[in-house]
């Protein structure tokens, strides 16, 4: 079966003048010349991304597209009209975001976080702004300190929706990002917190999962642990840094959180392989 705006492995099942058609049951489905594999013959297996062209035929690309059906992207906006927007998919044809599917009216060469959507009446591909309802957290597939894949939402006055695995919805708290984040950016976390009920029943942002960047706990310490002595044995094994040092100095310096330096500090200190000074941490040999 044709998956329409997905990657498809179909068999070559006969050349022609513009290019060649692909084996799909029927008539075939064209795949222009310009994107034909060198010496491709029939029988022949590619792997091609289906779409519609502009007269509602299903048309083949090798290219590949930044986003296929049900991914979330961030996209580049090419033109605009009254009825909608066209954005940049990666392709030779542009995907079409309808205005009732945009949150705001969208611009020419800004970026919108977008879902890959297959439209019920016509069975083309649009993408969609609105996706935060596409995301459930009545019944949840993680569980608390798991490794999970986060993309960056939107941003709110406590700090970033962030989608999870694809499927749920959480909060990054903004005291917790020691990064610039952008709307659409793609990080590794974990789950922090998974409430039984929402904390706040009277908040206007209601959520059950709290996320966190990188990796829990004292297994982040470890990875850290490495960098820290690294950068002492860089600079003599002094470094002039420690627990009144702000947050941003330490995440500019080291690329961690405040509290990730504290605990990866105490850690060393505690193996006495750092001393603890006035203005700074040192190294007691310098390897």
């Amino acid at each position: 079966m044709i998956k329409v705006g997905e990657i498809n492995t179909l068999v070559v099942a006969r050349l022609v003048d513009i290019g060649v058609y692909l084996e799909d049951n029927a008539n075939g489905i064209l795949l222009p010349k310009r994107f034909v594999p060198k010496d491709c013959k029939i029988g022949d297996t590619v792997k091609a991304f289906i779409y519609h062209d502009g007269e509602n035929r299903l048309i083949a690309t090798t290219q590949v597209p930044k986003g296929v059906v049900g991914d979330i992207v961030k996209l580049k906006v090419k033109t605009t009209t009254e009825y909608g927007a066209f954005l940049d998919n990666g392709i030779m044809k542009d995907i079409f975001i309808p205005r009732q599917k945009q949150i705001s009216t969208m611009v020419v060469d800004q970026e919108y976080l977008v879902k890959i959507e297959i439209d019920k009446k016509t069975g083309r591909l649009v993408a969609n702004e609105k996706v935060e309802h596409n995301f459930k957290n009545d019944v949840l597939t993680i569980k608390e300190l798991e490794v999970v894949q986060l993309v960056i939402y939107r941003e709110t006055n406590i700090g970033y929706i962030a989608i999870i695995n694809n499927q749920h919805i959480g909060l990054l708290h903004e005291n917790e990002v020691y990064r610039n984040i952008k709307i659409g950016d793609k990080f590794e976390g974990f789950i922090k917190k998974i409430y039984p009920e929402n904390p706040d029943p009277e908040a206007e942002i209601k959520f059950k999962i709290d996320v966190a960047l990188g990796k829990m706990g004292y297994k982040r310490v470890e990875d850290e642990t490495d960098k820290m002595l690294r950068l002492l044995n860089e600079n003599n094994g002094y470094l002039p840094y420690h627990d009144k040092s702000s947050p941003e100095d330490i995440y500019a310096f080291f690329g961690m959180s405040k509290k990730t330096f504290k605990m990866t500090t105490g850690n060393l200190f505690k193996q006495r392989k750092i001393s603890f000074e006035k203005d700074g941490i040192r190294l007691l040999k310098i390897i």
